[in-house]
């Protein structure tokens, strides 16, 4: 599944700068250590912009094509940032068949998003995952680390109704 690239303005603060700062600093004579900074760099921002694969890039003496490589390769690595409730839908072959798919259709429709992109206040994101290992109660889906399973688009509401306030 291809990284969609976000299109949200970029809203780093200087605070968070100065982590990855310090981060760079003290790996960026072991360019071994990219995908360490890459994990810390997400852990600061939530996510990993443009702006901050460039500063990772500059710090790290790497070219910009390589740390955009990484972080489009590994799955752990996102390029848009993740609402404070992520939905997480599982397209694994149990959950599929079983239409998760309407579970995806159900939620981009009441959010106004597509796969691997956040409402604008911030509150969720939607991401579609391969098997999250509950096939069992299959169509799954995750809010953060919360699983709702045996589910169909009409639940949909009620788990949303959860994370309203």
């Amino acid at each position: 599944m291809k990284k969609k690239i976000s299109t949200v303005a970029f809203a780093g603060t200087p605070e968070q700068e100065e982590k990855l700062k310090a981060v760079i600093d003290a790996n960026k004579h072991n360019k071994s250590r990219l995908m360490a900074v890459m994990q810390e760099a997400q852990e600061i921002y939530g996510y990993l912009p443009e702006e901050v694969q460039n500063m990772t890039a500059e710090g790290m003496d790497v070219p910009l094509e390589k740390v955009y490589g990484v972080a489009t390769f590994y799955a752990q690595f996102s390029l848009a940032p993740k609402g404070k409730y992520n939905i997480s839908v599982c397209m694994g072959t149990a959950c599929y068949v079983k239409d998760s798919q309407s579970l995806l259709d159900a939620l981009s429709e009441k959010l106004g998003i597509g796969i691997d992109k956040c409402t604008p206040d911030g509150k969720y994101s939607i991401t579609a995952c391969r098997c999250i290992g509950a096939c069992g109660l299959g169509p799954v889906l995750t809010v953060n680390d919360e699983v709702y399973g045996r589910l169909t688009a009409d639940d949909i509401d009620g788990i949303l109704d959860k994370y309203q306030n």
